[in-house]
């Protein structure tokens, strides 16, 4: 039995209840057979696959916390600190109902590999709990935030494990959590990213992950002969990835159409209003019916659809698994060249397979996704020199860092002989700088 077949054999016994982690590790053991089987002997006698699919630790917690009825609840919190060979710790904190040790492993081990791809110095963890921020008083918010901070707190630290925001976690969350690390520990460090601009946080943060799916892109399609300009774009979501990458497409010269969230779609054939679209869900946190409502001319719909839509490009920007073989199927069919995954993996196994073997250019989350990390890693330098950059100066580095994970991904996929394989070029070209860090620290 070859290397990599005997280590997914043993993750899947040892795992067999979370499929999102399980579904990670096949998606890239599969696509890194060519480099470990140039290197098995060296990396079978380091257990170099065993240890990169095994966390650091795993920690999981309780989350007691008081309603605005006095009535006590309990969440269950949640920290993977997967690998730190090339940097400290770094990932975001999702709350939402759906998390669970599975979800948080999946995300983790992702991380290894996006924050390495970003060539800056962080590792890869991941956090959250099943808390849902939805409905909840500020005040309510607040309690939950400060009592996950007093477990999380003794865990993580500026040059330790440096969590951010996720998908529930934002800026009012993220200030909470910081507030009560500062309160209980007595420190001002860059322990938290996406902070507040008044204590720490960096401009175009919040803007970085949909811009960066952009600026990875452009650069994708320039390299293969196309040009974004006057392109239609779906996007799937409608939270900060989706509304800044729908943004940053405008500003671009294409014409996104769509966005979605839990409920339903919309399909605006003027394009996507990004300043409808953040009133409805940044001010008002209402459902996208509000954006039909002002824009006559859209459409929405209940349910599931955003990829029916005809597009020369589809950017899933909301949550895993999310794009499967049917919507991959209809994307094609509708004349789709390229799709680029803004959340982490959503893009299920069957339909990436599917995307692929039909000629569609597919640029992975762990590359496409990285705009958000990576100017989190931004943040941590300015905090780390007491200084705070220009928006545009940021902007500018995020855009040189996206423009080279692609040309890094695409360099390694040649030089393994799978050019244009962007999911085996970006699962290398992370890999290999985790691997010759691990190899130099010995067994540890």
């Amino acid at each position: 039995m070859s290397y990599v077949d005997d280590v997914l054999a043993r993750v899947k016994k040892q795992n067999a209840a979370e499929p999102e982690f399980l579904q990670a590790v096949e998606e890239v053991l599969e696509s890194l057979r060519p480099v470990i089987d140039a290197n098995e002997e060296v990396y079978r006698k380091q257990a170099i696959l065993e240890r990169i699919c095994e966390p650091d630790r795993q920690l999981k917690f309780r989350v007691p916390w008081v309603d605005d009825n006095g009535q006590v609840q309990v969440n269950t919190g949640y920290r993977v600190q997967f690998n730190n060979a090339i940097g400290p710790y770094k990932g975001g904190l999702r709350l939402h109902p759906s998390v669970y040790l599975g979800i948080i492993k999946f995300l983790g081990f992702e991380q290894i590999f996006k924050n390495s791809l970003t060539g800056l110095p962080i590792g890869g963890g991941k956090g959250g709990s099943d808390f849902d921020p939805k409905g909840k008083s500020d005040r309510e918010v607040m309690a939950f935030c400060q009592s996950f901070m007093t477990e999380l707190c003794k865990h993580i630290g500026a040059d330790v494990d440096v969590p951010a925001g996720d998908i529930g976690t934002g800026a009012r969350e993220i200030g909470f959590m910081y507030g009560q690390y500062k309160r209980i520990t007595g420190k001002y460090e860059g322990v938290l990213t996406g902070k507040g601009l008044s204590y720490g946080g960096s401009l175009a943060r919040t803007e970085a992950t949909g811009y960066g799916v952009l600026y990875i892109v452009d650069e994708m399609l320039k390299c293969n002969g196309k040009d974004i300009k006057g392109k239609t774009i779906a996007i799937s979501g409608a939270g900060n990835v989706a509304i800044y990458a729908t943004q940053k497409a405008h500003q671009l010269g294409a014409k996104p159409v769509t966005c979605s969230d839990s409920s339903g779609w919309v399909y605006d054939p003027d394009g996507i209003d990004v300043a409808t679209l953040k009133d409805v869900k940044e001010v008002k946190r209402a459902r996208l019916t509000e954006y039909v409502k002002a824009r006559p001319n859209a459409e929405y719909h209940e349910g599931r659809g955003v990829w029916t839509v005809k597009c020369d490009i589809a950017l899933p920007c909301a949550t895993q698994n999310e794009l499967q073989l049917d919507d991959a199927k209809a994307l094609v069919a509708n004349g789709c060249f390229a799709v680029a995954e803004g959340a982490n993996m959503p893009t299920t196994l069957e339909a990436t397979k599917y995307l692929q073997e039909n000629g569609i250019l597919f640029c992975p989350g762990k590359a496409a996704n990285a705009g958000g990390v990576a100017t989190s890693a931004l943040e941590m330098s300015q905090n780390s020199e007491r200084l705070s950059w220009t928006f545009e100066e940021v902007d500018s580095k995020l855009q040189g860092i996206m423009v080279n994970i692609f040309h890094n991904l695409d360099d390694a996929a040649k030089r393994y002989g799978k050019e244009g394989d962007y999911v085996a070029g970006a699962n290398i070209a992370g890999f290999e700088k985790v691997v010759d860090a691990m190899l130099a620290q010995g067994v540890c």
